[in-house]
């Protein structure tokens, strides 16, 4: 047991008992975090930085999963939901904020003209599915990026034990910035495709065209577009990536964001097809609680008062800027590479031999963590995100990436591991 991480590895070992993998979600378990060099469980975070059960402070660039837009406990956000939560949670009839917060995501949004909230992305994405199918009479699904952990979409993934292979059967993947993949599954499965679903942006910007070219062939075949956009919500602009780009969608789904870290996602798109809502059932006993989407109306305000999505972007840009010259000036461009937008880039690590991505990340992980920064290779950036912040994170680079060069040069990096190094989980993207 490790002296850094006692606390954390002791309840590890207690929350195996009773949970499996000791977490609620697969990208916060120990599958991600290597035994030994990682945390596992967090106390408390306020702004950009959070403190785990041994004392250790980091500056987070998780950001809750990229959910955490203004920054963790942010007042204006905690203070409507103090507000909410004199008034109660939950009632046996609506509560007005409801068609508040629907109407701020009209006004937002580009696509939105009607909005249907659940509490998880996959609660979104599963839901916009299910009214495509319904209003075109089709089965099958065309999708791109990961949607969640529902069976229409996971069973396209090599996480699909537990979903029958009749529903496995009518999601079909595609490339992206690949048209012709696309051209090509509508040519295999000709009047059978509903919907194509895709995240309009993850770790590559679209081809010029791409995106326009999705919109174009899923109409010309009789399907609708669905941009699943749980991340690039609220983050690559305040209307999200269709604003962005300027391609508007049939429908969207909204997450993470839109609340800052509260538990409440969005459908939201055209009038005719979300009035089918009332026809398909997508209910939930908790669909409408109010203090999560008391945080959506306060975090959507702040977006709209304050620089946060220019201010996101700026801070984001200087990460891959310095991190790009850090690459440059240690010749690490074999073993690493920097890539996504501003707000949500990604560290790409490479296959060096004599050893995998996976050897490599885990010890870039086990020294990061070390150094206070909490990652596991992305910047999901914040509104908190200061300026003394990422001269810390640039200082861990500094360290760090001529050791992994050095590592794999000298083929030393077993020795330098104090723990297993990482497997993957899957790969979907």
């Amino acid at each position: 047991m490790s002296t850094r991480y006692q606390r954390s590895e002791e309840l590890l070992e207690r929350a195996l008992k009773t949970i499996p993998l000791g977490s609620q979600t697969f990208s916060k378990s120990k599958t991600q975090f290597p035994l030994g060099v990682s945390p596992y469980f967090i106390q408390r975070g306020k702004g950009s930085h959070v403190w785990d059960v041994d004392g250790n402070e980091y500056i987070d660039f998780i950001s809750s999963l990229a959910s955490i837009t203004l920054g963790y406990n942010d007042e204006d956000v905690s203070n409507a939901v103090k507000a909410q939560l004199d008034e109660g949670v939950i009632f046996s009839l609506p509560h007005q904020i409801e068609m508040q917060v629907a109407e701020k995501i009209c006004e937002i949004v580009p696509c939105a003209e009607m909005v249907r909230f659940g509490k998880n992305g996959s609660d979104a994405t599963s839901g916009a599915i299910r009214v495509a199918r319904a209003y075109t009479n089709r089965e099958h699904v065309a999708v791109c990026g990961y949607h969640g952990w529902q069976d229409w979409y996971i069973g396209s993934t090599a996480r699909n034990r537990g979903v029958p292979v009749a529903t496995r059967e009518l999601t079909h993947t595609f490339a992206y910035n690949d048209l012709a993949s696309l051209e090509k599954l509508f040519a295999d499965f000709p009047e059978q495709i509903s919907a194509v679903i895709l995240e309009p942006m993850n770790v590559y910007a679209p081809a010029e065209g791409f995106l326009e070219g999705v919109k174009a062939l899923a109409h010309k075949h009789g399907a609708l577009l669905i941009f699943d956009e749980t991340i690039t919500g609220f983050r690559y602009a305040n209307g999200g990536a269709q604003e962005l780009f300027g391609v508007t969608p049939d429908l969207a789904t909204f997450g993470k964001g839109l609340a800052n870290g509260y538990p409440v996602s969005a459908i939201a798109g055209r009038a005719d097809v979300m009035k089918l809502m009332e026809e398909i059932f997508f209910s939930f006993t908790f669909g409408g609680e109010t203090l999560s989407l008391a945080a959506a109306l306060a975090t959507m305000e702040k977006l709209q008062r304050e620089p946060v999505v220019a201010t996101i972007k700026k801070q984001g840009q200087k990460i891959i800027d310095r991190l790009n010259a850090i690459i440059e000036a240690n010749a690490a461009q074999h073993i690493m590479s920097v890539a996504g937008h501003p707000s949500w880039s990604f560290v790409l690590i490479k296959d060096a031999a004599p050893y995998t991505q996976w050897h490599i990340k885990t010890l870039f992980m086990q020294e990061m963590l070390a150094r206070g920064i909490l990652t596991f290779g992305t910047h999901n950036v914040n509104y908190s995100h200061s300026d003394s912040d990422l001269e810390k994170l640039f200082a861990a680079y500094e360290e760090v990436v001529p050791m992994l060069v050095t590592a794999v040069k000298e083929g030393t990096l077993e020795g330098l591991l104090r723990c297993k190094p990482l497997e993957p989980l899957f790969k979907v993207r």
